[in-house]
């Protein structure tokens, strides 16, 4: 153990005797650790985002939405009707599905682009219609005012509902907007609710306006819906229950016309396109790893021509080819961790700035990954010189010039 210090040791003062040589040899493995440890903290910090805001809807809806969404196995999107203008949704499908005996809820979507206007200043959003039970299964929170109800949606009522970033945009101040009046395409509607911030992926609530679907009808004239969402009073009977909306469906549509998905398998497919993307990311960021093994292995060779001297004295005096090599390998791991351990602290200091903005953790895992193939790559790389070195004969590395 005390001989294993002293190797440490005395690779460790060979590198510090060239610390512009070590910091410059070790900036290849920095930039591919803090790259490849970046790209896993963004893709967790996605997955963390998005599984979060599918938990905060429930877990027991189900998208009824156009076209083929998803392919047959579940496994990604593939393009459909659904983004290519195929069938839209009406009443009557609504009325129909709400027959269901498992069923809780049914509420649809009808999603406009509109320009808003209120008092000189105007925004592009959307606008959506929708029902009174949107307020239950997507857990919508006021933060002033009141959601619309059924009566509202009976009524046919010139009333809207601002997410907090429209209103902020539109009032300066959210608390500006309730009460006032919007106006999009000369209908003016009257604002009753400003809803919490939410950062929603599902509707993207911040941005946009929620109104009475029957209302919506104005800006709306094929009076269609562009998806519908199902809540379940029993999860159990989820497959149970996507089977007869499919049958209720297929008395009017074609089976390609439409699909009926859960959340898990949206979340599912989501995962697995982020997977995709997190994975080629990292085999870019692993080339300047390699770039960087090699600059260790180049460098490493130099250090071995230029202490041939030193190699051939401490072979006289009874260090073994294997006290050679062990140096040499250690020497180039520690130059590959030092420069996984500064790669490493630079991605947290990204990732600290960064997550005030942008969903980014970096996992233990990812700690262990980074140290772990900053090692790996020092042994892989530092083992061909340490080679060299230790194969050096006695007599031969002391006569050099």
């Amino acid at each position: 153990m005390g001989y294993l210090n002293f190797i440490l040791q005395s690779a460790y003062d060979d590198l510090r005797r060239n610390k512009i040589r070590t910091f410059l040899t070790s900036l290849g493995i920095l930039i591919g650790v803090a790259a490849v440890v970046l790209i896993l903290a963004f893709g967790l910090g996605l997955k963390v985002f998005i599984t979060s805001q599918f938990q905060d809807l429930g877990t027991n809806l189900i998208f009824v939405l156009p076209g083929r969404v998803l392919s047959q196995g579940g496994g990604g999107f593939r393009p459909g009707a659904g983004t290519l203008g195929g069938i839209r949704f009406d009443e009557k499908d609504v009325l129909s599905l709400k027959r269901i005996e498992e069923i809780k809820y049914v509420v649809p979507y009808s999603v406009k682009t509109v320009q808003v206007q209120s008092k000189g200043k105007s925004e592009i959003t959307d606008i959506r219609g929708t029902t009174e039970d949107d307020y239950i299964i997507s857990n919508i929170e006021m933060d002033q005012g009141i959601f619309f109800d059924r009566k509202d949606v009976e009524k046919k009522s010139k009333i809207a509902v601002l997410g907090q970033t429209i209103a902020e945009k539109l009032f300066q101040s959210s608390e500006l907007g309730l009460g006032k009046t919007i106006r999009i395409e000369n209908h003016r509607l009257k604002v009753i609710g400003i809803l919490k911030k939410k950062g929603d992926i599902n509707h993207n609530s911040d941005s946009s306006i929620f109104i009475p679907y029957t209302s919506a009808f104005v800006f709306n004239q094929d009076k269609k819906f562009f998806d519908i969402h199902i809540q379940l009073k029993d999860y159990k009977e989820i497959e149970k229950v996507k089977e007869k909306i499919k049958q209720t469906l297929l008395k009017r549509y074609k089976e390609d016309d439409f699909s009926v998905i859960e959340q898990t398998e949206i979340l599912g497919t989501i995962e697995s396109i982020l997977n995709a993307v997190s994975l080629l990311l990292v085999a870019l960021g692993a080339i300047s790893l390699i770039v960087g093994g090699v600059g260790i292995m180049n460098i490493m060779y130099v250090s071995v021509t230029e202490r041939r001297k030193e190699i051939g004295i401490r072979r006289a005096i009874g260090a073994t080819s294997q006290d050679i090599l062990l140096h040499f390998l250690i020497e180039s791991v520690l130059l590959s961790l030092f420069g996984g351990l500064i790669g490493l602290g630079l991605a947290f200091i990204i990732v600290f700035f960064i997550q005030k903005f942008f969903p980014a953790y970096i996992d233990l895992n990812s700690i262990v990954l980074a140290l772990g193939v900053s090692s790996l790559i020092g042994i892989i790389f530092g083992v061909f010189p340490a080679k060299k070195a230790a194969d050096l004969s006695p007599m031969d590395a002391i006569r050099y010039e």
